[in-house]
């Protein structure tokens, strides 16, 4: 478990860098709810990265080439790529996400937002992303999330972007988010 702002810290440093080189991202994961919620302790970040011509990793490779305070660690076999930020100790470790995949494939104005001045995926993204983690690994704490999300910032929520069907088990499996997705499918005027 990390401090809050020393996850914010490398995230910052990291998106200066991803910026610099003009690469679209955001983040992603627990340290969002963290942030939102005052918790001074994160468990989780991910940056979410936009391709383009070249593959995401490799534009996040060239934007962190000749860094002093980052290095990567490219796991191929798995398809993964993690950015280490090393000013701080102990080092902390941010996931490398593919848009499309893991987020929206599009990292625009309506699905990113600037929290703590920098880019995280909006309310409906997250919860969307957070669904989807939520439907393969059943993790207690990716439904915490949602249910934060959703109970607190329901009114924020583009219900185009929910898969209803998914949010209609997950409420099934946790009751405690019934509220705020009624809440929602009021507000759009959606029946059960």
């Amino acid at each position: 478990m990390h401090e809050t702002r020393r996850l914010l810290e490398a995230a910052a440093a990291l998106s200066r860098l991803l910026s610099a080189g003009q690469v679209p991202h955001a983040f992603y994961g627990r340290v969002l709810t963290a942030v939102l919620s005052n918790n001074p302790q994160a468990d989780e970040i991910f940056c979410i990265v936009e391709g383009g011509a070249a593959h995401p990793f490799r534009r996040v490779r060239q934007a962190c080439a000749g860094s002093e305070d980052v290095t990567l660690v490219s796991s191929p076999w798995s398809n993964r790529l993690h950015v280490t930020y090393q000013r701080l100790i102990p080092p902390i470790d941010i996931e490398i996400l593919v848009a499309g995949e893991d987020g929206p494939r599009r990292l625009d104005a309506s699905k990113v937002v600037i929290v703590e001045s920098l880019p995280f995926l909006t309310i409906s993204e997250f919860i969307r992303a957070k669904l989807k983690t939520w439907a393969i690994r059943a993790a207690a704490t990716d439904a915490q999330d949602i249910i934060f999300a959703l109970n607190r910032y329901w009114n924020q929520v583009d219900i185009n972007r929910i898969p209803e069907q998914e949010m209609n088990d997950f409420v099934k499996a946790h009751s405690t988010a019934g509220p705020g997705w009624t809440s929602l499918k009021r507000r759009y005027r959606i029946r059960s």
